[in-house]
């Protein structure tokens, strides 16, 4: 049952933030173009925010389970993959820039939280009530 768990992590957490970008990103994909001139989006900070909290249930999930990895790579790789796919319509090729940043990101704050939340859970496994504030 282990060895399951340790594939379906990782797949899991590849295919929700695939489904989660396009949930919450994929059918926004117009630039607003202000009074003024200038120009913002296509997506809007609460469209962002969103998949970020979306995202936080199946990390938490992996990691109080131990499986940083999948948590991490899976996340990781999903979000890269949709920004790839959702971003690469763009003339300028700059798109990769952004894919760069969105796979650096991704994995920098997922591995962070993945460790977080794993030595918490430990931490409430052993009873220890340094972390876990009981």
């Amino acid at each position: 049952m282990r060895q399951r768990s340790l594939i379906l992590a990782p797949c899991l957490l590849f295919l929700v933030p695939v489904a989660a970008w396009a949930a919450w990103l994929g059918w926004d994909q117009h630039r607003d173009v202000h009074p003024d001139g200038s120009v913002s989006g296509p997506y809007e900070a609460w469209q962002v925010i969103g998949l970020v909290l979306t995202l936080l249930a199946p990390v938490y999930w992996a990691a109080s389970r131990h499986h940083v990895a999948g948590a991490v790579l899976g996340t990781t790789a999903g979000l890269t993959v949709a920004a790839y796919f959702d971003w690469s319509d763009d003339a300028s090729g700059l798109f990769m820039i952004g894919v760069g940043m969105v796979m650096m990101g991704s994995l920098v704050a997922t591995f962070t939280l993945s460790m977080l939340i794993s030595s918490v859970a430990q931490a409430g496994r052993r009873g220890d009530p340094g972390l876990t504030g009981a």
